[in-house]
């Protein structure tokens, strides 16, 4: 590699239109990502709980002092505040890069609760209180039924959406549209959209995964390797409809399981989420940094993935759910459930600090 770039991620941050945001709001894993071309992050409380293992040092005394502070919140409502709070941290870290890119980039994504995934108007609500937590705060809505009318709303009250717990072509078809019917509304009524900047994110390893557990289930047999390409050639169909149609959003590949979920996607002007350990595996890498977005999956391993898996031709045709089955869709249901336990685990966490265990 040439002696102008630091790593195979820096490299592509450089020379083609991939971003790079970081799947962590941790400062140390942050700031190394940042000099590696990083221009955004992620925080929910699934993440909060691992920045809290990794820097409990600075986090321990603002724990006790939110306890102290709030003598009538529940360890729920204190465990989201200090969500905003890791929050607002990584937030300040990616500001300049913010200024520089004008919107489109140097966002910390907020996760709103998974409890509300059932609950368009709560989504809304807690959507538009996170973008007082700084200026570039870029939320995180779930692709379920009541997802979508929320990121409409969501957008059309001037907040850049980031689509999550989403797996598939119609989840992403369904996310542009309400982003375009929210910014058409605003741009009628002659409000700004030139800063914002929202994104689609198709967790693509969980797309694996899903189809991992059907085959054990089903006793499907499968040519080794082929499901690894499952997430990675729903992504390419999805990023070509996006170009076709002129969507104005970006998608983002996340949930990384191997290198695929980054290397197929380099070229593509398109954002990748990996945490800092996929990062530094990838940088430590012989993987070239070169583009591939346009390079097709090979159709032997598309035509072996449709023959063999309904659940495939769910997530990669495109009319292959409706808005009202996304609920139900496996990955859908396995990645709310680990969202739900993050926020659980969160709380008894808070409970800790609040009610520590006499006995020991």
């Amino acid at each position: 590699m040439s002696d102008t770039y630091k790593s195979p991620l820096h490299k592509m941050t450089q020379t083609t239109p991939t971003c790079l945001w970081n799947d962590s709001a941790s400062v140390e894993e942050l700031s190394y990502s940042i000099e590696h071309g990083c221009v955004g992050a992620t925080c929910n409380p699934v993440i909060a709980l691992y920045v809290l293992d990794k820097e409990m040092h600075l986090w321990k005394d603002r724990i006790y002092e939110l306890i102290e502070g709030m003598p009538e919140a529940t360890e729920d409502e204190i465990g989201w505040k200090l969500v905003e709070e890791v929050s607002a941290k990584g937030a300040e870290l990616l500001k300049p890069i913010f200024d520089r890119e004008k919107g489109k980039n140097g966002r910390l994504s907020v996760q709103t609760d998974p409890r509300f995934y059932r609950n368009t108007d709560a989504i809304v609500e807690q959507a538009v209180h996170f973008t007082t937590i700084a200026p570039n705060i870029i939320v995180k809505i779930p692709v379920t039924k009541a997802g979508i009318p929320a990121i409409e709303e969501a957008t059309y009250r001037g907040v850049s959406i980031n689509a999550t717990v989403s797996f598939t072509v119609p989840q992403a078809i369904q996310v542009a549209e309400a982003v375009e019917r929210g910014l058409k509304r605003r741009e009628k009524e002659g409000k700004d959209i030139s800063t914002m900047g929202p994104v689609c994110t198709i967790m693509v390893g969980r797309t694996d995964d899903w189809l991992k557990v059907v085959a054990d289930k089903e006793n499907i047999t499968v040519t080794p390797g082929v499901l690894d390409w499952a997430g990675v050639a729903v992504m390419k169909k999805a990023y070509r409809i996006y170009k076709e149609r002129g969507y104005r959003l970006r998608l983002l590949s996340a949930a990384f399981r191997h290198h695929l979920h980054w290397s197929e996607f380099i070229g593509g002007d398109v954002v990748i989420s990996p945490p800092c350990k996929w990062q530094k595996r990838f940088n430590a890498s012989d993987v070239e940094a070169v583009p591939r977005m346009d390079n097709p999956v090979d159709p032997k391993i598309i035509a072996e993935l449709q023959k063999k898996f309904v659940e495939f031709r769910r997530a990669y045709d495109e009319d292959g759910m409706t808005i009202e089955e996304f609920d139900t869709y496996g990955a859908t249901m396995r990645t709310l459930r680990g969202f739900l336990k993050g926020g659980h685990e969160l709380a008894v966490l808070i409970r800790d600090f609040m009610l520590p265990n006499p006995d020991v």
